[in-house]
């Protein structure tokens, strides 16, 4: 930015009145004589006010100051600069959401829960993770008993199980969403490996249909033994549900079936659930179990992100 001496003084932006008086001041602060005698103090305060109050007569400041001399590019803001700040400060954000995000959760066994996660992609929405429980080792013989108290006479042991999971389009007009995940627990010797698929199809302006099938193979091990081999067992599984909601009276009813190689026949579930207020909402289920008993259930949750 520059700026010429025809202008004048009075037409100066006012950022650039308080940089020249700055310089001014320092200019006359290294020109006062080391031994300069020091001004005697006002008598009251009206001799103050005066001394303070500006008067017309009073010498000007500024006199001397060549205008044309003055640095002005100290005021001038860079656009491409501004921008380039911006724009390092969403990537810093982007990485601080993107990064390995860690929660932490006590039991009341003493145990601690920890879940850790990470985004790997975002176009798939591909996540990596796992799923701990840590406990501490007891300190004193109090801890120790109050442990085994809580734990049915023995000392909790820490777990954890690793998981991977990713959303994905669909095919076309056949499905709106595929969701694979999978998940390996060591300790257990278990592992599941699972996909759905959804489509979702509106009835009218404010009630949706959605369609889901599922798949899921579970593999359960046993560890080997003096004399007796380990061997390895897996379940298969389906699953399809019908879920129709209402928008605008926060209602969804649900219609599903689930069938496993455990199983001899389809195992069939209904349920709804209302929405009461903000984050609360109440929702019961009627299904059926393999040994041919009626599963009742009422609940009510509630849900608060921020």
């Amino acid at each position: 930015m520059e700026f010429s001496t025809g202008f004048g003084w009075t037409r100066l932006p006012v950022l650039a009145a308080v940089f020249i008086l700055g310089s001014v001041l320092t200019v006359s602060a290294q020109i006062i004589p080391p031994f300069s005698p020091t001004a005697a103090a006002p008598d009251d305060e009206t001799e103050t006010e005066a001394a303070e109050t500006p008067d017309v007569n009073d010498p000007d400041v500024l006199k001397g100051i060549d205008v044309d001399k003055l640095d002005w590019s100290q005021l001038a803001v860079d656009a491409g600069t501004a921008s380039e700040i911006a724009a390092a400060k969403k990537r810093a954000q982007a990485a601080a959401k993107d990064g390995m995000n860690w929660s932490s959760n006590a039991n009341a066994n003493g145990s601690s829960a920890v879940t850790v996660k990470q985004s790997v992609s975002s176009f798939w929405d591909a996540r990596i993770g796992a799923d701990m429980t840590v406990t501490s080792e007891p300190r004193t013989m109090s801890e120790l008993l109050a442990q085994k108290a809580t734990n049915g006479g023995n000392l909790p042991q820490s777990s954890g199980s690793a998981w991977a999971a990713a959303t994905a389009p669909g095919a076309g007009v056949i499905w709106d969403k595929t969701a694979v995940e999978a998940r390996v627990d060591p300790g257990a010797e278990q592992s599941k490996i699972g996909a759905s698929l959804t489509k979702s199809v509106p009835l009218s302006g404010d009630t949706s249909l959605t369609l889901q099938n599922g798949y899921s193979v579970n593999q359960q091990g046993t560890t080997a033994l003096p004399g007796v081999g380990g061997h390895v067992t897996r379940n298969y599984g389906t699953d399809q549900t019908a879920k129709v909601t209402i928008t605008d009276t926060g209602t969804s009813i649900t219609a599903g079936q689930t069938l496993s190689t455990t199983d001899d026949k389809w195992l069939r579930k209904v349920g709804a659930e209302q929405k009461l207020f903000d984050n609360v909402t109440v929702s019961g289920s009627v299904g059926e179990t393999s040994q041919g008993a009626i599963n009742k259930s009422l609940s009510a949750g509630f849900k608060k992100s921020w």
